[in-house]
């Protein structure tokens, strides 16, 4: 099975494109093996590039312990990359079918190839029961939740796929490692939850660690950055259009008037290989 390589800011992927091969047997077991960063290419998981019905290819992600995701931002990025780049659809913009519906991504370009990615993200989606989170109210935020005897205000939103917020006034990677998984599995998420952990640098400007549901500490993640400029707004604390800072680079988002959230930043291809199975 051939495989491309790529990452959005250090989120990084295996790519296996379905146009051209038949779709890999049971992706929710190769993913852990093929993710594996000893014994495999390595990664933060597995997406599957595939033909669709209702815009010009679809996506399909699997985290590193084969779960699978219903979105990407980073990942879709370097879908629309690879789509244009490898002759798939030349076009610009493209429609990427995702677990979060059809989305719409304009691609800036130097000499034929493609550098940034500006992703219509859709509308937040903040109703408890549809994030999920088991709590009532119109939207979760600040809500207090004892963790280790340590209070932390939550704020929850979904960009497709479920968010946790905290805003700290420092955070480090030991906080990260201790309270991420606790988070991400609490009684509270169902489907369990992505944790943003966040420091408030300015109005514009905020740096943020994330922990990924099915994948653990990650260097980046684009819906956790426009759940984060989301959260920050309903918080008061973050204005509309912000960059968020994360371990692997920069992305900038926008919580636009008309309800949408753009995220925009790069996507770069590695390397190609061929998975023995």
């Amino acid at each position: 099975m051939q495989f491309t390589k790529m990452h959005g800011i250090g989120n990084d992927y295996v790519f296996v494109d379905c146009f051209r091969q038949s779709l890999p047997e049971a992706p929710e077991t190769l993913a852990p093996r093929i993710s594996d960063r000893h014994f495999g290419v390595g990664g933060d998981g597995l997406i599957l590039i595939l033909p669709s019905e209702v815009a010009d290819a679809r996506m399909r992600i699997f985290n590193a312990d084969g779960s699978e995701a219903e979105m990407c931002g980073n990942g879709v990025r370097c879908v629309a990359k690879y789509v244009y780049e490898h002759g798939i659809a030349r076009k610009n913009p493209l429609t990427i079918e995702t677990g979060r519906g059809v989305l719409t991504l304009h691609l800036q370009l130097s000499n034929d190839k493609v550098h940034r990615v500006s992703v219509d993200m859709g509308e937040p989606i903040l109703e408890p029961s549809r994030i999920p989170v088991q709590l009532s109210g119109e939207a979760v935020v600040e809500h207090p939740l004892t963790v280790d005897d340590t209070v932390f205000p939550i704020t929850c939103v979904s960009m497709g796929n479920p968010h946790c917020v905290l805003f700290l006034s420092q955070v480090d990677g030991d906080l990260v490692a201790k309270i991420g998984p606790k988070l991400e599995r609490h009684p509270l998420f169902p489907n369990r939850t992505n944790v943003e952990f966040v420091e408030v640098l300015s109005r514009s400007e905020a740096r943020m660690r994330v922990w990924e549901r099915g994948s653990g500490e990650t260097l980046a993640c684009g819906t956790g950055a426009c759940a984060v400029c989301v959260a920050g707004v309903l918080t008061g604390r973050l204005d509309r259009k912000v960059q968020i800072h994360l371990l692997g680079g920069d992305l900038n988002i926008e919580w636009q008037s008309n309800g949408h959230v753009l995220m925009t930043g790069p996507a770069e291809e590695v390397f190609t290989g061929d998975w023995p199975e």
